[in-house]
């Protein structure tokens, strides 16, 4: 007999069989195809639909008791429903099986893909989760894992006591100073390298001559130990700035987001809202002067003193260029103004704003001598020097953490910005 191929069947017919007397399986096949020949037509022939692959072997399970047999009979087709129902119906027919008299009932017409569309359906559950259990890590976590072990790489360490620092802490005019290994981490992945922790309770030597050589900010977690930690510092070190996670936040756990607006919302020792480098107050029509806040007229630094050439004397300027910034303008700053942080570099923009080159900001001014730029990113405070050659140079507009001295361009402060 031909056999079905089981990727084929769509149904199995399941009928019941019961005879009067004691009967063989061979007994049971004849009187199926005996009996059933010619009731349907050629079409529906059983032998030649077996020998077509149509209908498969038929199985037939008998048991005998007490001179009567009873039995299940399945036969597997691969015909449409309605060919399928009359091939069962045709059974219903058979009336004797060898010498007995005999009833045949079909019990169910099986959907062999239901079945199976069941099976895949729970299978797939199990694949899922099993996935799921071991799923390979998503793009961006590859990434966060590739940059982190490049940050890792840029971890050093500094002075005598090996502080956990970044990479440019000599180079920077300016440093970050944050309390443990996981700060420093934090601010490098953020692309911040001028920093360097304090690695313990007691505040290093190290941290003392880098704090009167350079710029400092303590940057502290938004709680308690945190203003603990200013008050220890501050007390043993020359700290010009603090900045503070937010309430409850430790700087470890902070975002790139989070991280750049505490940096710019830092403030300086002792008070407690940012205040301004400086003063301007109207002189008279078409004139200003700056007058340096009395505090940072006091602050005197060994290495780096932006305010050393302005004194406390008043200084007059030019008429400012009056520049409105549109949207775009405006959004394209505070993208590169981002980027930027951390850097202590300027980038100088053409009239589109796109680009033209980055420079350390300690060589700003040397470099406005021999490019022509209509915009200035600057991390850092633009000196009285910077602003100067600035406007000799045809500058427009200037986007910078303070200035000293603002002049014939259009001055904007990283606060000024956000608020336009």
């Amino acid at each position: 007999m031909a056999k079905i191929s089981p990727v084929s069947i769509k149904y199995i017919i399941r009928a019941k069989f019961f005879a009067e007397g004691t009967v063989e399986k061979p007994d049971v096949i004849g009187a199926i195809f005996g009996q059933t020949e010619g009731l349907l037509g050629e079409s529906l022939e059983l032998r030649e639909l077996q020998k077509e692959g149509k209908i498969g072997r038929i199985e037939v399970t008998l048991e005998t008791e007490k001179g009567s047999t009873t039995g299940i009979i399945e036969i597997p087709t691969s015909l449409d429903k309605a060919e399928t129902a009359l091939i069962g119906a045709a059974l219903e027919t058979i009336e004797r099986v060898g010498p007995s008299e005999a009833t045949i009932k079909v019990e169910t017409i099986e959907d062999v893909r239901a079945s199976k569309r069941e099976y895949v359906v729970e299978r797939a559950k199990r694949l899922l989760k099993d996935f799921q259990e071991r799923e390979l890590p998503e793009t961006s976590e590859l990434k966060t894992t590739i940059t982190d072990t490049v940050r890792m790489m840029e971890v050093t360490e500094y002075g005598r006591e090996r502080l956990t620092a970044g990479p440019e802490i000599d180079e920077a005019n300016e440093i970050i100073i944050v309390e443990g290994r996981a700060d420093v981490m934090n601010l490098l992945r953020c692309g911040i390298k001028n920093v360097i922790a304090l690695n313990g309770t007691s505040v290093p030597e190290t941290i003392k001559v880098l704090s009167e050589e350079k710029i400092a900010t303590l940057f502290v977690d938004g709680d308690r130990g945190g203003d603990l930690i200013v008050k220890d510092v501050a007390s043993t070190c020359d700290i010009a700035f603090v900045a503070r996670a937010p309430d409850g936040k430790e700087v470890e756990e902070l975002t790139k987001k989070e991280i750049l607006k505490a940096l710019r919302d830092k403030v300086r020792v002792g008070e407690k809202k940012p205040a301004a480098t400086f003063k301007v107050k109207e002189f008279k029509k078409g004139e200003r002067y700056v007058e340096l806040a009395p505090r940072m007229q006091k602050k005197r630094y060994k290495s780096y003193d932006p305010y050393r050439n302005a004194g406390s004397r008043m200084t007059r300027e030019k008429p400012r260029k009056e520049i409105e910034l549109s949207k775009k303008q405006k959004e394209v700053l505070e993208k590169i103004q981002e980027e930027i942080i951390g850097t202590r570099g300027a980038y100088l923009l053409d009239n589109k704003l796109e680009i033209l080159g980055k420079v350390p900001l300690s060589e700003l001014a040397t470099t406005l001598k021999n490019i022509k730029a209509y915009a200035i990113v600057a991390d850092g405070i633009i000196t009285s020097q910077m602003a100067t050659v600035a406007e000799q140079s045809g500058v427009g507009i200037i986007l910078a953490k303070d200035f000293v001295r603002k002049g014939n361009f259009k001055a904007l402060t990283f606060k000024e910005v956000e608020r336009i």
